[in-house]
């Protein structure tokens, strides 16, 4: 039971984690990503070596694809990191002011959630953002990624920890949990973990949801959609398909599924099978998409297919009504877009759409903490509770309520003696 034992410590830790100043953290910021920058030769070598041990291993290529962790990746965390430095501190925001009666005050003030378990597969940047956030919104992190990237994850760790706690973290900022049955072991820690973030398949997200009192944050699925409505501009749509398709396939915000409206579909459904096909990417479709572009047909409760690959589902819709419930009973609720000039239709396919995201001419790639301003994010939330879309530092943050009185008594109040006179205060 070490990791119980380890995260209860974390857990008096994070008291000290809250306590720190703005100035704190990002110093400690600052020297994860000098340290990485230094490190950066380690940390290439081990990911080559897990990297070859995937190749052996017979890894799919959209999984390999999130395993690498090269310059460019590097580049992008530790520009996150930098974002990060930026933004304002998520800490002791004032909510709300209230005055309750004269010398009692109410504040509601932002604090952070307090230890926080990520448990994620594949990719190693994902350790790197993910303790970040958690160390600019003075939260502690218990880490645990994939088996596919170990020797990555240990060395990304170490070089943050070391740095960080160089830098006066206390020692229960970070814990890196190493073994596979560690995790039923951590979703068991209900009395000193706080919140649990999962970034992997819909099974392992299920896996994690079904075996914990803990609370969770995340998604299990990533079936986005691009709805072309009956009035659109060619040029716009297909740069826009391609990309949300074709530019990070492994990625949980690409689109699986293409709708078209019949009244579009004439002209630009063989267009864009074309365009599609010269990227190479496979077409899957109705009957009747079949029927016009030669693809292979799927039934209907195949639409729920998330592919993070290169393929695609195409089925035309008679309306952008047909094209909505198609979305909100087959999607996953995580980034959806629609392609029209038509401004009404597209607030009306963003009010109906049942996502975290919705998009107007523009891919479902966008949907990332980095390119929303958030510096980096943990994940990506579809739930309606607490956070929802890309969950950055204002998802990593909670509130708690300030009163401040001058020996007032509820029964005064409650026996009529005084009386409430609610006034709100500048924060």
């Amino acid at each position: 039971m070490v990791i119980r034992e380890e995260v209860r410590k974390m857990k008096a830790d994070s008291f000290q984690m809250a306590a720190l100043s703005v100035e704190q953290r990002n110093q400690a910021l600052r020297a994860a990503a000098e340290a990485l920058t230094e490190k950066k030769e380690e940390i290439f070598a081990a990911n080559e070596e897990d990297m070859e041990a995937a190749r052996k291993a017979g890894i799919q290529q959209s999984v390999m694809k999130r395993l690498k962790f090269d310059q460019h990746k590097l580049s992008d965390v530790i520009k996150g990191i930098e974002n990060l430095i930026e933004l304002p501190d998520p800490l002791s925001k004032v909510q709300l002011a209230r005055e309750l009666d004269t010398g009692l005050e109410l504040y509601r003030v932002t604090c952070p959630i307090g230890v926080i378990g990520i448990i994620f597969e594949a990719r190693p940047d994902a350790l790197v953002q993910i303790s970040s956030l958690c160390i600019k919104s003075g939260n502690c992190a218990v880490l645990k990624g994939g088996k596919e990237t170990a020797r990555t994850n240990k060395v990304l760790f170490d070089t943050i920890y070391r740095a960080v706690t160089k830098s006066g973290l206390p020692a229960g900022c970070m814990l890196q949990a190493e073994q596979h049955n560690e995790i039923d072991e951590l979703l068991s820690c209900h009395d000193c973990v706080d919140l649990l973030i999962p970034r992997g398949s819909n099974s392992f997200v299920q896996y994690i949801m079904n075996h914990t009192k803990i609370p969770v944050m995340g998604h299990a699925d990533g079936v986005c959609h691009v709805y072309v409505d009956e009035t659109f501009d060619p040029e716009k749509a297909v740069p826009v398909i391609l990309d949300a398709k074709t530019q990070y396939t492994a990625a949980c915000n690409a689109a699986e599924t293409l709708l078209i409206h019949r009244k579009a579909s004439e002209n630009f459904l063989p267009l864009i099978a074309e365009k599609l096909r010269e990227a190479g990417v496979k077409i899957r479709g109705t009957q009747e998409a079949a029927d016009r572009i030669s693809c292979e047909v799927m039934t209907e409760e195949e639409f729920h297919t998330e592919y993070l690959d290169m393929e695609i589902s195409i089925k035309l819709v008679d309306s952008l009504e047909e094209a909505v419930s198609h979305i909100n009973r087959f999607g996953s609720h995580h980034t959806d877009c629609i392609i029209t000039e038509n401004r009404e239709h597209a607030e009306k396919f963003m009010q109906l759409v049942d996502s975290a995201g919705v998009y107007l001419n523009c891919s479902t790639r966008f949907a990332d903490g980095f390119r929303y301003g958030f510096g980096a994010e943990v994940g990506i939330s579809t739930g309606k509770i607490h956070a929802r879309g890309p969950v950055g530092l204002e998802g990593l943050v909670t509130y708690k309520y300030k009163l401040f009185g001058s020996g007032q008594i509820v029964g005064d109040y409650a026996e009529g003696r005084k009386e409430f006179h609610f006034r709100d205060l500048e924060g």
